[in-house]
């Protein structure tokens, strides 16, 4: 069975489940419905005097009761399904082209700094961002976009996150449960602001009265009991309610204030404590999901939550103005609230730890998703030494596997001039080697038989824009661009530099000149350069070193009058063009 096939399978049980757990729901309701009229009618009799009314009509709420219980843990299962379904159906979704729907495309996380966003399809519509992204949280996102670096991280970090992905890989119900738990969280959730009133809390004492205030409830209820049996009178707990109910009037604001976050947490809060709960049960083997479920189970995080989820709930109950008014004022509820909530802040430091390894969780699934649904993926070699970069059956992230064209890549130091016709695959070519290093650096898998780089600042020219508001020409904005080029080159430091038909912003005479100074100051030691051209003149360059100027080209064939592309990369240079053929196709030449 394919991995396409599993994930169908998998929604089709989920879609059968689900039908089940409708019907269920529906025969829940009827029975709440049945049980509550039947106690209100059994309490009735009693009323009425008929002595076993009352037996049966608190049996009957006690069922009731019980019905709604089990109807809403029923609701909860069926809400995690749906869920469950939806996430299947977006991973689904990257078996072809339909993935460039999903909403999150990363577009927020562009950065004029960073051309190579844009060139490299980083981020933004049809992006690999776009492609990958299974983070719901501000913190995982943010976490996911940073990872997808065009600056060379550290091996080590890319080796832990490789082991922990290649673990995921092997349970991907596991990784389904955890993205559909996570899709139940609004989308760029956030909850910093949770993590910064704990830690603001944390050293504050509590006035007296709320280590104190079970006191006051308690002899209030002592003496309505005492007043019911004429023992004392009910001036004194008509005065102690009238007390409590001043007192938490003039607290409101205060108290309000401080459960605020509690409020807009409490459905998250379900999520993190499956989440925690799910990942502190599963005998991890990797160094890296090792090490966060150990933090995890440590600092019991989901029996933590479980606990601020309850205080959630109870804190709840104060936006119900009948309660408010009866047992907010007679139990002291927003007091007691408080100061369980401060309890909880005093024993639960490690808040911002566990959202960290929420957002840490986040990329791991996101950066998972090249190995469940490639067939053909592998996770990149980290070589050292003089700059290099390998593929074998390379193929582009952003095109399906179905539709995409393999090539294979071999470059060490110098330059590669690539030439080729028109629409025939020169600059995909270069934007799949150069986001298949950014893919490498963030410790995911590429699609690819064979992968291995040393570690290359990555470098683009590519898709490079005018700029009216600064009187910038296209032309200008790519001597920008290579002036950087050259510039860092200065630090000897390892580089992967595209440049795509470069100067084309210029008259032919002058690109050519350019160009060729551009190749000799770049061609160096410690640099691979790729560079596209339409000008043959610059096949015929020579090296200003002992560093090899090889030629590559890409080319088209014909097939009943029809121009067609085989994608494929070809040694040695280009000798045919298509640009008239193309006019002519487009009406403008005859």
């Amino acid at each position: 069975m394919t991995k396409e096939h599993k994930f169908i399978s998998m929604r089709e049980t989920d879609l059968m489940l689900l039908k089940d757990l409708n019907a269920k729901s529906s025969r829940y309701s009827i029975f709440r419905v049945i049980s509550f009229v039947a106690a209100i009618l059994a309490l009735a009799a009693g009323y009425d005097g008929r002595a076993y009314g009352y037996i049966l009509g608190l049996l009957l709420l006690a069922i009731f009761i019980i019905l709604v219980r089990r109807h809403n843990a029923l609701k909860m299962r069926q809400l995690f399904i749906n869920a469950h379904v939806a996430t299947v159906s977006d991973i689904l979704t990257r078996f072809s082209d339909k993935w460039q729907a999903l909403a999150d495309d990363g577009s927020e996380f562009f950065t004029k700094e960073r051309p190579q966003d844009i060139d490299l399809h980083i981020f933004g519509a049809a992006s690999i961002y776009q492609f990958l992204c299974a983070a719901r949280t501000k913190l995982g996102r943010a976490n996911l976009a940073r990872s997808l670096a065009v600056v060379p991280p550290k091996k080590a970090k890319i080796m832990a996150r490789q082991l922990a992905i290649a673990e995921l890989l092997e349970h991907p119900l596991l990784c389904s449960e955890l993205m559909a738990r996570f899709r139940l969280l609004p989308l760029n959730h956030d909850a910093s602001g949770l993590s910064q009133l704990i830690s603001s809390e944390k050293n504050k004492n509590l006035p007296l009265i709320y280590r104190a205030m079970f006191i006051l409830p308690l002899i209030t209820i002592i003496s309505l009991l005492l007043a019911v049996f004429n023992m004392v009178n009910p001036v004194v707990p008509s005065f102690m309610l009238t007390v409590q109910f001043v007192l938490t009037l003039v607290s409101l604001a205060n108290h309000a204030k401080i459960l605020a976050p509690l409020g807009a947490l409490s459905k998250e809060l379900t999520q993190y404590t499956e989440i925690f709960s799910q990942l502190e049960s599963v005998d991890f083997n990797s160094p890296t999901l090792k090490d966060l479920q150990k933090k995890l189970r440590t600092n019991k995080a989901s029996d933590r939550l479980r606990a601020l989820s309850a205080l959630t709930t109870r804190a709840g109950f104060l936006r119900n103005m009948f309660f408010f008014v009866t047992g907010g004022t007679l139990l002291l509820w927003s007091f007691r609230c408080v100061r369980d909530f401060y309890n909880w802040c005093a024993a639960s430091q490690n808040i911002a730890v566990w959202l960290e390894i929420l957002a840490e969780v986040e990329v791991l699934l996101s950066l998972s998703m090249v190995g469940h649904t490639r067939k053909n993926y592998t996770f990149p070699k980290l070589s050292e030494g003089a700059p290099t970069i390998t593929a074998k059956n390379l193929s582009s992230l952003l095109i399906s596997e179905k539709n995409s064209v393999a090539n294979d890549a071999d470059f060490a130091a110098g330059t590669n001039i690539i030439t080729g016709s028109n629409m025939s695959g020169k600059t995909t070519y270069m934007r799949t080697l150069a986001a298949s290093a950014v893919l490498a650096y963030s410790g995911a898998p590429v699609p690819a038989s064979e992968f291995s780089l040393s570690p290359l600042y990555i470098f683009t020219s590519i898709q490079v824009n005018d700029d009216l508001s600064r009187g910038i020409s296209t032309f200008y904005a790519e001597l920008l661009r290579i002036k950087k080029m050259v510039e860092f080159s200065k630090n000897k430091m390892p580089m992967l530099i595209l440049i795509d038909e470069i100067f084309k912003g210029t008259n032919s005479a002058d690109r050519i000149v350019g160009a060729t100074e551009t190749i000799k100051r770049l061609t160096l030691p410690h640099t691979i350069v790729l560079v596209t051209t339409h000008d043959f003149e610059l096949c015929d360059l020579k090296s200003p070193n002992n560093l090899p100027i090889a030629n590559f080209h890409f080319e088209e064939y014909y097939e009943n009058d029809k121009i067609k592309f085989d994608y494929k990369i070809k040694n040695g240079r280009c000798h045919t063009t298509n640009a008239k053929y193309l006019l002519k196709m487009a009406g403008i030449i005859s």
